[in-house]
């Protein structure tokens, strides 16, 4: 959907002043009018308001209610260790996704009209071996036009864009997308139909790991896909996240074992904001950009990626306790992207 308003109150001042005043419901009418809107922009300006106030007072959004993943049909507590290596059949690793148009909760009492593959957001994690063929069945059960563009090394005509190949996929209709899995490391698959920006951010995406023939050492592995949600379509994201569901590992913190190898699989599928970040707190982690090099770039505890940039994370926490992970963007954590390891 386009921006209905070309007013110069950023998201920013609009929330700060409703925090200020408890005006949010009444700002979000006068500058969004549009009848079939204002539930939903009043519940996202409410929402940022009550966040920071919780945020202030507690640390978390967990002051103020939670979501049942059972309505959402995900959890992204599963999610985080949640690997897709598909069915092999015939020498080829086989997936398929299917396009769909669901309503989901993003934070407590903020839903979300999003579009999924598989149901979920973000997508099932493909995971495959280097030089592997690979063969994915999209199936576009959505009212809109879709693709499935992989990031990789592939023909043109498999590359899931409108007007090549197969081009954009109409309701109701599938196809199928074939290649061999190539270079290893960490890479995502997004929708590529028009305008961009709504397919993505709308949800329609997913990480994509490509192991090398070699492996990796053994390690307790995580999937975080960093995302937000514009709730109120002026291209602004009111919600931020780690596997859709705003501050989901704060009340549940992800668990891992003191001195085991912890490798994060981190994928940065943000939309209308240029950069997101991860910093871990009390330790530092081995970087590995793309995953397609087999020894480190740095060694740090904040890293900083682009639209659609990945790397893949490794540490170990040489002490039990509670250790906090969150964009290293202030606004970005308080209003739901951050967490905490807790470590046993």
């Amino acid at each position: 959907m386009r921006k209905f308003w070309n007013g110069k109150v950023s998201r920013r001042g609009l929330i700060g002043g409703a925090a200020a005043t408890g005006a949010a419901l009444p700002v979000v009418h006068e500058l969004v009018p549009h009848q079939g809107l204002h539930d939903q922009a009043a519940t996202a300006a409410e929402h940022k308001a009550r966040a920071r106030a919780a945020h202030r007072g507690s640390g978390h959004l967990g002051a103020v209610g939670s979501v049942d993943p059972r309505a959402n049909g995900f959890d992204p507590h599963e999610i985080v260790r949640d690997f897709d290596e598909g069915i092999v059949r015939g020498g080829v690793r086989e997936w398929e996704l299917v396009a769909e148009d669901r309503e989901i909760e993003v934070a407590p009492g903020v839903r979300y009209a999003a579009w999924t593959y598989n149901g979920r957001v973000p997508g099932p994690t493909l995971r495959a071996r280097e030089g592997e063929r690979l063969r994915i069945r999209f199936v576009n059960g959505s009212s809109h036009p879709h693709t499935i563009h992989f990031h990789g090394i592939h023909r043109d005509v498999m590359d899931g864009i409108p007007g090549v190949g197969p081009g954009n996929i109409a309701p109701g209709e599938s196809t199928v997308y074939e290649f061999d899995a190539t270079p290893f490391g960490l890479h995502l698959y997004h929708c590529h139909s028009t305008p961009l920006a709504e397919h993505i951010a709308k949800g329609l995406y997913g990480g994509f790991v490509i192991d090398p023939r070699q492996g990796r050492p053994a390690a307790d592995e995580l999937v975080m896909v960093m995302n937000g949600f514009d709730t109120n379509f002026d291209r602004s994201n009111e919600v931020y996240a780690v596997n859709t569901v705003a501050f989901a590992y704060m009340d549940k913190p992800i668990r891992v074992k003191r001195g085991e190898l912890v490798r994060i699989y981190l994928v940065n599928a943000l939309e209308f904001d240029l950069l997101n970040s991860f910093h871990v707190h009390a330790n530092f982690f081995d970087y590995y950009p793309t995953g397609t090099r087999l020894e480190p770039r740095d060694f740090t505890d904040t890293v900083i990626q682009g639209q659609g940039e990945r790397g893949i994370l490794e540490l170990r926490f040489p002490y039990t306790g509670k250790y906090m992970f969150h964009a290293h963007v202030s606004e970005f954590a308080e209003l739901g992207w951050m967490g905490f390891f807790e470590v046993v």
